[in-house]
């Protein structure tokens, strides 16, 4: 069996071939979700990631992939984030999920980095072979999942006196892209845990090329904001369809601004994306986020609106 790099960008069976492995380790470890789609997967192997490089193998046999992600900003130049390494459930304990992991290896170490991170679902095979090669838990966390699937009309959300709502669909405006910028570091807070990653400080810049990444990956992306009259993003929560036909949804970044908090926001963005979402997206049947379990506010506002865990997850690290 020989680990090959991946054309960039990949050719059509290259991507199906990457797809189909996907497929099948997804229809055995967690059954109970949608199938990964091709536009989702295509559109990650062509379009490079904002924050790094990318690097992808597949061993020859069509048995394993595995992408990883060097981040390129100063802050995180020691670090990278492995995205995938799968390998189908045919081919399991044969050594292929190793090999693969030391190919990957070798990359990070002769780009310097001395540490990576990777998102687990804890109590699965992901979970076990992280744990064989070395990495450890950094982060507690899970998935919490909101069904979506009553397509009865939802009532006008009104925002606390002050604060009007605002969504964009797509690219934020020029004129509000610097406040909502600005909102964006409020996730400095946000329990990181040991995970060895520095958060970035946005700009306008930033946040527009990773709005448009989405969009270049074939997907679709929405903001909603509470604002106030003197033009300050006081909330914010980002809504990305991966898939614009896909039945599920992610919910990004759900932020309160410190001076804003105790007025219910958080709540009402999101319910305020939930009644967009149902009546723009038909085939959508759930919207699912991640939360740290340290992140006890934001637990509470999710559980207020419906969300149930769904399944339990962790940032797991490599020191190298």
């Amino acid at each position: 069996m020989t680990i090959r790099s991946l054309a960039v960008p990949p050719t059509d069976p290259e991507v199906d071939a990457w797809l189909a492995v996907l497929a099948a380790a997804a229809a055995t470890d967690l059954p109970q979700l949608p199938p990964p789609s091709r536009v989702e997967v295509g559109g990650r192997l062509r379009v490079e990631p904002v924050r790094g490089r990318a690097a992808c193998w597949a061993a020859d046999d069509g048995s394993a992939v595995a992408g990883l992600v060097l981040f390129t900003d100063e802050a995180n130049a020691h670090t990278a984030f492995l995205d995938v390494l799968a390998v189908h459930p045919d081919a399991r304990r044969r050594g292929v999920g190793t090999a693969l992991w030391q190919r990957v290896r070798e990359e990070l170490l002769a780009d310097g980095r001395t540490s990576v991170s990777t998102l687990v679902d804890l109590g699965g095979p992901g979970q076990a072979f992280a744990e064989s090669v070395g990495f450890e838990n950094a982060l507690n966390m899970a998935w919490y999942v909101q069904d979506v699937a009553e397509r009865q009309p939802q009532p006008q959300e009104e925002p606390a006196p002050g604060y009007e709502l605002k969504t964009w669909h797509g690219l934020t405006p020029d004129d509000w892209a610097g406040p909502l910028a600005q909102a964006h570091g409020a996730m400095e807070d946000a329990p990181m845990g040991d995970v060895d990653e520095q958060m970035e400080t946005w700009t306008a810049y930033k946040l527009h090329a990773a709005q448009q990444l989405i969009l270049d990956r074939g997907g679709e992306f929405t903001t909603v904001a509470a604002v106030t009259p003197d033009g300050e993003v006081a909330a914010y929560t980002e809504l990305v369809l991966p898939d614009p036909a896909g039945q599920r949804a992610l919910q990004y970044d759900t932020v309160v601004v410190p001076a804003h908090r105790g007025h219910g926001l958080g709540r009402t963005v999101k319910r305020h994306m939930r009644a967009l979402a149902v009546r723009r997206h038909p085939a959508l049947r759930q919207i699912a986020t991640t939360v740290a379990d340290e992140n006890t506010p934001m637990r509470r506002v999710n559980e207020a609106l419906g969300y149930r865990r769904e399944r339990d997850a962790a940032y797991f690290q490599l020191k190298l």
